[in-house]
């Protein structure tokens, strides 16, 4: 869901306009290089992000673990000259800690994170899945997901998280809520986000002059937040609101974020205020829109934008089942089972 406004209008800017090319980089502040690496979706590329420490980098977040980033980073390090001693995760999604497996095994470099963050990495580079389980079917199944869709999806090798992850070696550097991290020649406040991921890093410069965001605070484009089956009746979009009101405490105007996906920026307090309008939102058009029955994949039209394609199509459930099941959770909505195991929403 896209909430961002006309950026001449919301005080929102963006100090570097272009991007640099895929495997290129650009200097954003003393100390920080900005790295961007593609993807193979929609959604085509990540930042990263390298720390100057004098004798050596601290990286934030990694790109997916495909040969062509591992070449780009190779390439890039060497014009560097200097070797990867820390990495930073924000979070625990494939296209942010895909490499750092191979920084630690490979480079010795030591990865920190939050401890929910890396206990989900790891955990999922060791689950891997020739058939989606029962418990993922009937998750779909609960969604609304047509039952010929399912018949396909069942017979099919699903993404695994290790596809696009190199495998994680034990042992890790806890990143803690109020903890510090001095780094490219800053200090850093340590708070954690919620709602896109859980215990979501943010980094935030001491001096006022940066942030770095990752995937909890983007421009022109929201987070998904999403509900799956490893826990099928969470609330990510409450832990989403409280998130974004706990930050927004800490920005200012003037910080340049840094974050995961599209451009730096300025303006974060307007881009808080959106990120949390844009899913109220959302709640308040899925209301009147449950005034009959529906599932949850029948609840796309108020919640998207866009035609959800195929390739949009399970984060797009993911996103439909995390708006309902709020609704549930704040007492607004009610829901019965349906003979084909769909739950059936509906507001009261």
């Amino acid at each position: 869901m896209d909430g961002n406004g006309d950026a001449a209008q919301t005080g929102i800017r963006y100090p570097f306009g272009i991007p640099p090319e895929p495997g290129a980089w650009r200097e954003v502040a003393e100390g920080v290089v900005w790295l961007r690496l593609p993807l193979p979706m929609k959604l085509d590329h990540v930042n990263v992000y390298l720390l100057d420490d004098g004798d050596s980098w601290t990286v934030v977040d990694t790109g997916l673990d495909t040969g062509r980033t591992r070449g780009m980073w190779e390439a890039a390090l060497a014009s560097f000259g200097r070797p990867v001693r820390r990495v930073v995760l924000t979070h625990h999604h494939p296209d942010h800690v895909g490499l750092a497996g191979w920084f630690q095994r490979d480079h010795g470099a030591e990865t920190l994170a939050s401890r929910t963050a890396w206990l989900l990495a790891r955990m999922l580079t060791l689950d891997v899945q020739e058939r989606p389980t029962p418990e993922t079917i009937a998750f779909w199944r609960a969604a609304g997901m047509p039952a010929e869709m399912v018949e396909d999806r069942a017979a099919e090798r699903p993404f695994n998280f290790a596809d696009g992850v190199a495998p994680l070696p034990l042992g890790y550097t806890r990143l803690r809520e109020g903890g510090t991290l001095h780094t490219g020649g800053r200090d850093w406040d340590v708070r954690l986000g919620g709602g896109h991921a859980p215990a979501h890093v943010t980094l935030w410069d001491r001096a006022g002059e940066l942030v770095i965001g990752g995937d909890q605070m983007l421009p022109s484009i929201s987070p998904n937040l999403g509900v799956y089956a490893t826990e099928p009746e969470a609330d990510p979009v409450a832990d989403w609101l409280e998130a974004c009101g706990r930050l927004s405490a800490h920005a200012t105007p003037k910080q340049l974020v840094l974050p995961g996906h599209k451009l730096p920026f300025t303006g974060l307090p307007t881009r808080m205020r959106q990120l949390i309008d844009n899913h109220h939102g959302a709640l308040g058009r899925l209301r009147a829109w449950l005034a009959e029955p529906r599932t949850a994949v029948e609840c796309f039209p108020p919640l998207f934008k866009s035609t959800i394609g195929g390739a949009e199509y399970g984060l797009a459930l993911a996103e439909a089942m995390a708006h309902c099941l709020h609704l549930w959770h704040a007492g607004e909505a009610s829901r019965t089972r349906r003979a084909d195991g769909a739950w059936l929403w509906r507001a009261v």
